[in-house]
């Protein structure tokens, strides 16, 4: 197995870590977090997107680094950045049944923060303004627009009547556009960029419109990692990348120009030798994302092992020569998908200068804080 002595990611004293377990590297995260900001023509144009973290901690960081505005997918992320007071909070996600009084909540829990949602058609605008006037309270919403991932969200070109359905509402305010285009994730950044171009121009018209025939200046909220390339030097456009935060192998492989560095890692150990090419580690299905076909999981220190079979607590890894693995050897893994990764721990354990020095709660992990 690969010497990691003189590599970032070893640490010194891992004997003390039981496994599977997921480390965290603040130098790398915090720099990070400086390259993403260095990018954007104004901070207040970045938007973080928290699902990708989902840690307190990490939130913290962006606070301190001058960061405001913040972007999240369920209510308990949305409760974390209401306790750290993050000023702007967006919900990129529309409440539906009784999400909708469980946001309402916490608006009111937390006020020193300012919560939107989004929606994308008359019906849900309708049932949660109707929810807000009984609770005494007006709420800013964006419109999802479906720019091409044609999983939520309204298309653009037919948002123009729900921006003015929605205007007309008592106790909602819809101050601007949402549109989310994984989808756009090829590795030739023209081709990224032709392909946003492409799919923004009709965010663009629709903003015209609003503009001209309402007099209103809707926020744009765009741009995940892969296309947050594509839309920094669009003027006035909000971005909104996560995984920058953490990166990971996926990321890594299809956007190898992308300057971000792996700042969180998965550690495993091997557990048995079963013949002259074959090892298991304690890699199971609930310690790594599982939704990506093998392998879903790339080590640092012993990139040759091929994963080959995984159970819900194991994962068989195909090797060239199994005598140079012994039972206990420690593994460092790079998920392929690190967002649903963090998903599965309650801790993350901190590793400074080689060592690990303590634990960061994964603050929003489940589907509830308190409220």
């Amino acid at each position: 197995m690969t010497d990691t002595s003189n590599d970032w990611f070893h640490i010194n004293n891992v004997q003390d870590i039981d496994s599977p377990a997921l480390v965290v590297y603040p130098a790398r995260i915090k720099e990070n977090i400086r390259l993403v900001i260095e990018r954007v023509a104004d901070i207040h144009l970045l938007r973080p997107h928290v699902k990708t973290h989902k840690m307190a901690a990490v939130a913290l960081l962006q606070l301190q680094a001058g960061i405001t505005k913040f972007k999240c997918a369920t209510i308990a992320e949305a409760e974390m950045l209401g306790i750290e007071k993050a000023p702007d909070v967006l919900l990129a996600y529309q409440p539906v049944g009784p999400k909708v009084q469980r946001f309402i909540q916490l608006i009111k829990k937390y006020p020193d923060t300012l919560f939107s949602c989004l929606v994308d058609n008359e019906a849900t605008a309708g049932s949660i303004n109707q929810q807000c006037m009984e609770a005494g309270i007006t709420l800013h919403v964006f419109l999802d627009l479906n720019v091409g991932m044609n999983r939520t969200g309204i298309l653009p070109q037919n948002a123009f009547a729900l921006f003015q359905y929605c205007l007309a509402l008592s106790n909602i305010n819809p101050i601007g556009l949402h549109g989310y285009d994984g989808n756009i994730n090829d590795t030739d950044i023209h081709t990224r960029q032709q392909r946003s171009d492409i799919a923004f121009d009709n965010v663009q018209a629709l903003v015209k419109r609003i503009l001209e025939h309402l007099h209103i200046l809707p926020v744009v909220v765009t741009g995940g990692s892969p296309s947050f390339a594509t839309h920094v030097l669009r003027k006035g456009v909000e971005v909104s990348p996560g995984t920058f935060v953490f990166w990971d192998y996926g990321y890594k492989t299809i956007l190898p120009a992308e300057p971000y560095s792996y700042a969180a890692l998965v550690i495993s150990r091997v557990m048995s030798i079963i013949d002259a090419h074959t090892i298991c580690t304690d890699l199971g299905h609930k310690a790594i994302a599982a939704e990506n076909p093998l392998p879903r999981v790339h080590f640092l220190n012993a990139p040759q092992a091929i994963p080959i079979g995984q159970s819900e607590e194991h994962l068989m890894l195909h090797v060239r020569d199994s005598t140079k693995y012994a039972p206990g050897d420690v593994l460092y893994g790079v998920p392929v998908h690190i967002c649903p990764t963090v998903a599965l721990y309650d801790k993350a354990v901190v590793i400074e200068n080689n060592t690990a020095v303590g634990e960061w709660a994964v603050t929003a992990r489940g589907r509830k804080i308190t409220v």
